[in-house]
């Protein structure tokens, strides 16, 4: 493994440049015994490039910041230290461990939340910590929106050493005086430009202003806009500076092959269809930019066949959590997702990205295709770019350098999607041969989101309805006769007095002679 990093602090820069460099293990770099034994047991052994620059200086409890694009393993950059100053408390300088957590990691959404608890959970298995002589296992929890309060708050009170949350939920929890942020000694920030894009930034300002002083700050951010810089210089005590990369490399993994192609709207479900088809693809996310086209493209390629999920805002957290289960252990491959719902999803084996629709801007475009090619792994990453895409998508060309312009215009049919993609002749729009059990529909119309009924109004002849409601019946369960044809101003006026759902009067018919009908004439 090579190693390119830029190691900065206020004095002092050292570039590393060693192409034959082979990484440490985490025994080497002195992370405790027991974590390493717990990594070994996952198949981790040797460290990536952020991980073997944070270790030493997060091991001795230093301020740094960490910045490397995402799939660079940052998890494990913060979250091994962090266990291993937990489990070696008093020789960490640590306060002892009681049931009020030690260490607070923040982080912009849910997914993120729910990914990290579960690395976290990896390096800490059958790690045992010694609490007041007694030896018990080491407690991480997570706590963010979208869940019931009860059942966080009861975990809170159980005890807990490790808290992974999202700012809003957090806060929250703090203020009504559940979670307790006195004794925390370790402060994770994780994809803090993520977090400033959000708009959690003044609530992380409170968060931090509740934690004590002496304490040890992580920041990790793939980018370094001006307010987390300010952030940093605010709440870090001189913070060491760590990039995982050359400074002139390019934002996106090398590792990833893209194609940019023109397509048409109406050809773009065949389109995708056919890709999934491709020889080698495994796993793989689309992106849109709209929770109604999520859900729309999710429908339509589980109706040619495919193994498909969806991650969107109009779902429930339960079955969002349930869609991303089921692609994270492969009951489905195709996993659909909007940008907001997609933050933080970390999975290493997809193969694939498509962006159904062009991101809105670069930034978006990096974050989307940094899916694939991750953990040192190759990847491919489609755009599809509509006509009234073309200007936003020269803006993100330029702007990333990608030498792709002018997307070639791109049909279902065409050769050249067959040649680059890999797809087999005889792949179609819909897979052979599949189709929906019983059970998988049930369950897909169970994971919809619910359509909201209207009530419209209708009238009928025997008279109005209201609120899409059928007319009264009398007491025999019969539909009231049919209105008279002739009805009076007194009348009228009376409905309108009386009656809860007011009527306006009929006009009056009018016979050829000119008479209202009802009225006697003169002979």
């Amino acid at each position: 493994m090579s190693t390119d990093a830029t190691v900065t602090d206020d004095s002092v820069q050292t570039t590393i440049v060693d192409e034959g460099h082979l990484a440490p293990t985490f025994t080497e770099l002195g992370v405790d015994p027991q974590i390493v034994a717990a990594l070994e047991a996952d198949g981790k052994t040797r460290t990536f490039a952020i991980q073997e620059l944070t270790l030493p200086l997060a091991l001795a409890g230093s301020d740094l910041i960490g910045q490397a694009r995402t799939g660079m393993g940052k998890t494990f950059g913060f979250g091994v230290p962090l266990l291993h100053r937990l489990v070696n408390a008093e020789a960490t300088k640590l306060r002892a461990l009681d049931t009020t957590p030690r260490a607070l990691i923040i982080v912009p959404t849910r997914e993120l939340c729910v990914q990290v608890t579960e690395d976290l959970e990896v390096a800490a298995k059958g790690v045992q910590v010694t609490v007041d002589g007694a030896t018990r296992p080491l407690s991480i929890t997570s706590i963010y929106g979208g869940r019931p309060y009860e059942q966080q708050i009861a975990e809170l009170q159980k005890g807990v050493d490790v808290v992974v949350g999202t700012p809003g939920r957090l806060l929250d929890l703090a203020q009504q005086g559940h979670l307790v942020l006195g004794k925390v000694g370790i402060l994770v920030l994780d994809e803090a430009d993520e977090m400033l894009d959000l708009g959690f930034l003044p609530d992380i300002e409170r968060i931090m202003g509740a934690l004590p002083t002496d304490r040890q700050t992580m920041l990790f951010s793939a980018t370094m806009p001006g307010p987390i810089v300010t952030l940093a210089r605010t709440f870090l005590n001189r913070p060491m500076h760590i990039r995982a990369e050359q400074a002139n490399d390019s934002a996106v993994h090398e590792r990833t092959t893209q194609h940019a192609y023109r397509a048409h709207a109406l050809d773009k479900a065949e389109l995708v269809a056919r890709i999934l088809q491709a020889e080698g693809r495994g796993a793989t996310m689309i992106f849109t930019r709209t929770k109604r086209t999520a859900q729309k493209v999710a429908d339509d390629l589980a109706e040619r066949g495919f193994k498909v999920g969806a991650v969107h805002g109009d779902l429930g957290q339960v079955a969002r959590e349930k869609s991303l289960g089921k692609f994270r252990d492969g009951s489905v491959d195709v996993l659909v997702a909007t940008d907001v719902a997609a933050r933080g999803i970390d999975i290493d084996d997809v193969t694939h990205v498509i962006n159904y629709q062009c991101p809105d801007d670069d930034k978006t475009y990096v974050h989307r295709i940094g899916r694939t090619g991750r953990a040192g792994r190759t990847g491919i990453a489609v755009t599809l770019v509509d006509w009234d895409e073309l200007h936003r998508w020269e803006l993100i060309d330029k702007a990333l350098g990608l030498g792709m312009p002018e997307p070639v215009e791109t049909y279902s049919t065409s050769d050249h999607l067959r040649e680059e993609m890999n797809i087999p002749a005889d792949a179609d729009g819909r897979v052979a041969g599949a189709r929906q059990t019983s059970e998988e529909r049930r369950e897909a119309r169970a994971d919809r989101p619910e359509k909201r009924r209207t009530r419209a109004r209708r009238r009928t002849r025997g008279g109005e309805t209201v609120d899409g409601q059928a007319p009264s019946k009398n007491t025999a369960g019969e539909a009231p006769e049919k209105a008279p044809e002739k009805a009076t101003v007194e009348t009228a006026d009376k409905t309108e007095a009386g009656d809860e759902t007011p009527r306006r009067p009929r006009r009056r018919r009018r016979r050829s002679g000119g008479k209202p009908a009802g009225e006697a004439t003169a002979d």
